[in-house]
């Protein structure tokens, strides 16, 4: 098992950007890769926790892996090698902490939107819906319970916050007027079709996807798949067999470290609560059954 990696420090390269999960580095010589460390940090409510989920940031580059290869045909991804013997030298002396959480990949300029993609109702979905069947501009069928399949797969883009600040659903016209409308619509095409693909192979293995979010950013004109891909942290992963629309369901991400903190007197912004070590536990497995389902790993 990796070592628990809860913040990492490397003074041979330079920090770009230290996000809610990842630490993303810029590495000296070579301008046009960034190092892509995933840490065992969790957030919830886009507030950053104290404890780590130990594991975690190799679960979500298992995945990510796993997925980038699957969903390869239908855009280009940032992956260049996750080998940490195939890594600039540089990067060598910090191998221990890299290997199994890391990927090294092409820069790029990321989108200024989070690329979500529904084909279940629930999270803030479902509260939106409960207050206008009206949401981000979607006309949905009235009556729908909470879980509900959507009568299609529903690309909800958000705007991105700054960190412990809240992301904030945008309609797809909303998307066309930031982006521009061939772009817009460039965005969720790619998009569906990547759920659509992951959806079905994920049915094959007992794993509904409900939700997941995309990123995607552009590089010599091309838009590209960057970041983790359908991982819990990204995604809600409900059991097939267990699966009974009108609830919240059980899941393989956050979502049970989410169910944990309502429960508490918590006002969702910094700074977060202890977390007691069950929860931390039961969080790691359900990370953990998610890699194994999907990959058989």
């Amino acid at each position: 098992m990796t070592p628990t990696v809860l913040l990492t420090n490397f003074p041979n390269l330079s920090l770009k950007h230290r996000g809610k999960v990842r630490d993303m580095y810029e590495i000296p010589g070579h301008a046009d890769k960034l190092l892509m460390v995933a840490t065992d940090r969790i957030s919830a409510y886009d507030v950053v926790m104290n404890e780590a989920i130990p594991g975690k940031g190799a679960v979500l580059t298992q995945l990510s892996l796993f997925w980038f290869n699957l969903l390869g045909g239908i855009v280009e991804n940032h992956l260049l090698t996750a080998a940490v013997d195939e890594y600039p030298q540089i990067c060598r002396p910090y191998a221990e902490q890299l290997a199994g959480r890391s990927m090294l990949v092409k820069k790029t300029q990321p989108l200024p939107i989070e690329c979500i993609v529904r084909g279940y109702i629930s999270g803030s979905f479902w509260s939106a819906y409960k207050k206008n069947p009206v949401v981000c501009g979607f006309q949905l069928p009235e009556g729908m319970k909470e879980s509900d399949k959507l009568p299609q797969p529903l690309f909800t883009p958000s705007t991105k916050a700054a960190l412990g600040s809240h992301d904030e659903n945008i309609s797809l016209a909303q998307t066309e007027d930031l982006l521009g409308t061939d772009k817009a619509r460039k965005i969720n095409e790619i998009c569906v079709a990547l759920y659509k693909k992951a959806a079905d192979y994920a049915l094959t293995k007992g794993i509904i996807i409900a939700d997941t979010k995309f990123e995607l950013g552009e590089r010599d004109g091309k838009l590209i798949l960057i970041d983790e891909v359908l991982t819990p942290d990204s995604s809600r992963f409900w059991p097939v067999d267990k699966y009974a629309p009108g609830k919240s369901q059980p899941s393989f991400d956050k979502q049970y470290l989410r169910d944990y903190l309502s429960t508490l007197t918590w006002n969702k912004n910094p700074p977060p609560p202890i977390l007691p070590e069950e929860i931390v536990t039961k969080t790691r497995l359900r990370y953990e059954e998610a890699v194994q389902r999907i990959t058989g790993a």
